[in-house]
């Protein structure tokens, strides 16, 4: 979701507005879909996990959706509001999907191990946001670099410290993604991935 500067409830002077980090939640869901299809070519139905309570988990499933329709994917959604929700989501599925695309967010990443633990016993493929997710198991993941957007976060900071308006700093893309892969997942699933996603991917776990 992008992150826009905020002004004070009380004054909209743009002195007091601040900088942000956008961390492309919802605009890199169309790439993740791409590349799960290249693990899952012959993928036609996705299911999709978010948290329904959290606005950016609503947000990114509205993209993801979006970008399913331009592929011509079918998708179902399960949606939580808590732990409790989950075991019963993936219970509903029934083995109408293919593949799982899973909705970032403190629920969700908390839950992490139990999320990919129900996916492996579905035989769903899963792509995630970040690394965090990969290894607990998680298939693969693309999704900002969280070093370096921690770094950018800290020279703000410091700009700020030494005197620079918030208003004068723009709020920053972020310029560096990984890809993530957990081969021993795919071993698992009898999935192969291609040769080109293992060159390319910023880190292979195995």
């Amino acid at each position: 979701m992008r992150s826009e500067p905020a002004s004070s409830p009380v004054s909209r002077d743009p002195a007091e507005m601040l900088p942000g980090l956008s961390l492309q939640q919802t605009d890199a869901a169309g790439k993740r879909l791409a590349l799960l299809r290249e693990v899952v070519p012959g993928l036609r139905h996705l299911a999709i996990l978010a948290n329904v309570s959290a606005p950016g988990s609503v947000l990114e499933m509205g993209e993801v959706q979006a970008a399913a329709r331009t592929l011509g994917l079918e998708t179902t959604t399960l949606e939580i509001r808590r732990a409790e929700d989950i075991v019963p989501s993936f219970e509903t599925l029934k083995d109408r999907a293919e593949a799982l695309y899973v909705c970032t967010d403190p629920l969700v990443i908390t839950n992490r191990a139990r999320i990919h633990t129900l996916a492996i016993g579905a035989r769903l493929p899963t792509i995630y946001n970040s690394r965090e997710y990969v290894e607990t198991g998680g298939l693969m993941s693309y999704g900002p670099n969280w070093v370096d957007r921690w770094k950018r976060t800290a020279e703000i900071v410091d700009k700020i410290l030494r005197g620079t308006k918030p208003a004068d700093i723009p709020v920053e893309q972020p310029t560096k993604f990984d890809l993530v892969i957990n081969l021993t997942t795919a071993k698992v699933l009898g999935l192969k991935v291609p040769d080109k996603l293992l060159v390319t991917a910023d880190e292979v776990i195995e």
